[in-house]
């Protein structure tokens, strides 16, 4: 598939109380592409089954599921998987998972961790913070010009995330941006319709690009 358009990440502080499915539901029904599942907790059994229900959820819409940092989940669950640096390698989950499976990256503010990357086997390079953000405040911050270093650099699907919201992603997306990758703009929300008219909202900007 190609890989343009909302990715939205879920968080389990922010989808506490029922609302993952709902929600998620709400956010492929507005048009997101890619959905990362995180959830970094200990409880295996738990993600195993939220993780099977999300699977059949994208199925049904026409999205790709990725995992965030379990290799062996996606391994599994026959689904893509992102990994962030330190959460292992991406050569080996690529020879792990096989050769049609989504696989992301993060690279920070760096195109020489997006060189490798790429080499490694990853489908997208995911850059970031562009803006502040409630999930990784402390992430070294990405500007817009490495964004079209990026663009004019690498052939491969660019994600842009850290503090996406619909007034800032315009000028992600003009700059080289395939992708926004969305947690609190998006899921931040107080009902599941809220959640859906955000994603169409996000989705027409890459039709307008």
């Amino acid at each position: 598939m190609k890989l343009r358009g909302l990715y939205a990440i879920t968080d389990n502080q922010l989808l506490t109380g029922g609302k993952l499915l709902p929600y998620v539901e709400a956010a492929l029904k507005g048009g997101a592409k890619l959905l990362q599942y995180r959830d970094k907790s200990s409880d295996e059994a738990r993600r195993l089954r939220e993780a099977e229900a999300l699977g059949e959820l994208c199925t049904r819409y026409g999205a790709q599921l990725i995992i965030n940092d379990d290799a062996e989940l996606a391994a599994r669950l026959g689904v893509g998987l992102h990994l962030g640096q330190g959460d292992g390698s991406l050569a080996a989950a690529r020879a792990l998972l096989g050769r049609q499976a989504i696989i992301g990256g993060t690279c920070h503010a760096s195109l020489d961790l997006a060189t490798e990357a790429i080499k490694e086997g990853a489908s997208y390079i995911a850059f970031g913070r562009f803006y502040n953000s409630q999930t990784k405040p402390g992430a070294p911050a990405a500007t817009l010009d490495l964004l079209e270093q990026a663009k004019q650099r690498f052939h491969s699907p660019i994600v842009a995330i850290g503090g996406v919201t619909l007034e800032n992603a315009p000028e992600l997306i003009v700059r080289g941006a395939s992708m926004v990758a969305v947690i609190h703009a998006l899921f931040g929300a107080d009902s599941a319709a809220e959640v859906e008219r955000r994603a169409r909202a996000f989705s027409a900007l890459f039709d307008a690009a």
